[in-house]
């Protein structure tokens, strides 16, 4: 009798557990989500030159607006297919999390802090950067190890204190922070003489460099001292998303690596080279697996360019801030740019 009433129990609990699945209600992906809106939602900084800003009418420019506008084409076909949305730094992880947008592009360090602790995945690193130093030249300091008994102005809820709190330690030296939630407050602050150093990403010091009252007066030092790989995040989940994301990375890499760029995207159509063709959609199937026409990487090319094109316009030798590509260069180049192959 025991035995037939456990077998009855057991035989209740599967019928209501699968009951239960059939009744709760499919969730969405995000890419069936983003196709629905009509648009990809984008979350992006509120105002780094070079990376995302918006001028006085709306119109927003920069490398991390450049990829949202990747990620558009992909699916789209059309760059201009996004919606971006200004996020501040202390919430720009709750916000993802929250559904408030689609794919977080805002110069964002991929750590543990910032993936595990905060239940996210970043999906791979447009840019590699380092935490530097922005010293006036009237100092005449030539080294961060000369920096001893500075105030620095730092952004708070960012790991850059701790770096610099470690840098200050592991040298013997001293510091005293003076702390503010956006960059503004810090080029307020430093132009008024409240801190005489500010250190955050070397790629932003380059930015903040060009809001200063006086941009020629002011150095960045040379020291860099941490790893700041910066890329793209989105919410844990749905590898379907995480694959697309990752793959318009690889896709702009890929398309400089086998110099496919905006301006030579007709002669690739008519290319017979087996890996361009792949890469434009006339030969395999990689569109349809990650849920994107054929010619996806194809129209990132077209309306945003390759790795190479966005970033020189965008942040480098040509642009305002004239940063050099170090390793943000192609490995055949010396850098450490290296992505999959598509196949």
């Amino acid at each position: 009798m025991r035995m037939f009433q456990k077998r009855v129990r057991a035989s209740l609990s599967l019928l209501i557990a699968s009951f239960c699945l059939l009744a709760a209600p499919s969730q969405a992906s995000t890419l069936d989500s983003v196709k629905q809106s009509g648009a990809l939602a984008c979350g992006v900084s509120n105002g780094i030159v070079g990376f995302s800003i918006a001028d006085d009418k709306g119109n927003w420019s920069g490398f991390d607006v450049d990829f949202c506008r990747a990620v558009a084409s992909a699916i789209f076909g059309d760059a201009s297919k996004v919606r971006f949305v200004p996020v501040g730094t202390e919430e720009r992880f709750e916000a993802l999390k929250s559904g408030k947008f689609d794919l977080l592009s805002r110069n964002s360090t991929w750590a543990f802090s910032n993936e595990v602790d905060q239940g996210l995945i970043f999906a791979g690193v447009t840019f590699y950067d380092g935490q530097g130093f922005l010293v006036p030249k009237s100092r005449k300091i030539a080294s961060a190890l000369e920096l001893n008994g500075s105030k620095v102005c730092v952004k708070s809820a960012t790991t850059t204190e701790a770096n610099v709190a470690d840098f200050f330690k592991q040298n013997h030296m001293s510091f005293e922070p003076v702390r503010f939630e956006t960059l503004a407050e810090i080029i307020k602050a430093y132009d008024a003489g409240q801190c005489n150093a500010i250190s955050s990403d070397i790629s932003q010091l380059h930015a903040i460099k060009l809001e200063l009252k006086k941009p020629a007066d002011n150095l960045i030092l040379a020291d860099v001292i941490s790893k700041e790989p910066l890329g793209p995040v989105v919410r844990q989940g749905d590898d379907q998303w995480l694959n697309l994301v990752k793959w318009v990375i690889f896709a702009m890499l890929n398309a400089e690596e086998l110099g496919v760029s905006s301006s030579n995207i007709e002669q690739a159509k008519k290319s017979q080279k087996p890996a361009v063709r792949r890469f434009i959609g006339a030969e395999g199937d990689i569109g349809k697996q990650l849920g994107l026409s054929p010619d996806w990487a194809l129209n990132i090319v077209k309306n945003v360019g390759n790795y190479g094109e966005v970033l020189e316009r965008n942040v480098g030798k040509k642009s305002k801030l004239g940063i050099a590509r170090g390793l943000n260069q192609l490995w055949s180049m010396g850098g450490v740019q290296y992505a999959p192959p598509l196949r």
